[in-house]
């Protein structure tokens, strides 16, 4: 493997150390878990050994039922919860992760992880000029923005192009990835909506988020 590949290796491997230990320390079962965010007890186990690379979508919906946020699962870093109903980022300080999951090429900028308590997640995405090796495909709705860059959009077996100032929304259940083509750098806004839990925990249909 080369150094990139190892790279994404290790970091599955810490995301997956880190999953299985807040599974554990809230008195979770595999299949506990998987009730509660609607994956399969298979996929979940396969992220926990590190042998899936799950899209930060279902990171961030698997840190949401573990009461947990998804930098924390990324990175590791832990943060004092929030009590203030308004929460904030400025300029400068959003959380990055580079290429994340085999995604060469592609910079992620959280821009609403103050907010731990929230019911959709937003990134500032610097677009690569190459396809992801594999599409994307997970329970979710997205909504994304151009502000950077020609887009070219692969969803559902069809070939979009979207240019700056653009927008679309789709549901994220069906295949899709994108890159930037022509000269310029792509950059998007990326909001993908969280599940709200009932009173058990479970999470609730997305169109019953009021």
């Amino acid at each position: 493997m080369n150094e990139y590949e190892v790279e994404t290796v290790e970091l599955l491997t810490k995301i997956g150390e880190r999953i299985r230990q807040l599974r554990k320390s809230r008195g979770l079962k595999l299949q506990d878990l998987a009730q509660k965010t609607g994956f399969t007890k298979s996929y979940l186990s396969q992220i926990e050994n590190s042998k899936r690379e799950p899209p930060i979508s279902t990171l961030a919906k698997i840190a949401y039922v573990l009461e947990a946020d998804v930098t924390y699962l990324i990175s590791g870093e832990m943060r004092p919860p929030e009590t203030t109903s308004l929460t904030f980022v400025r300029k400068g300080e959003g959380r990055a992760h580079y290429g994340p999951f085999g995604e060469k090429g592609f910079h992620y900028e959280s821009v609403a992880h103050n907010k731990p308590d929230r019911l959709m997640d937003a990134y500032l995405i610097t677009v690569g000029p190459e396809f992801p090796p594999k599409a994307f495909s997970h329970q979710g709705q997205e909504f994304v923005y151009v502000i950077e860059g020609v887009q070219e959009f692969f969803y559902d077996g069809k070939t979009y192009y979207f240019n700056p100032g653009d927008s679309f929304f789709f549901n994220s259940d069906k295949p899709h990835y994108s890159r930037t083509v022509g000269q310029r750098t792509g950059k998007v806004l990326m909001v993908f909506a969280m599940r709200k839990a009932d009173q058990r925990g479970d999470l609730l249909p997305l169109n019953r988020i009021d």
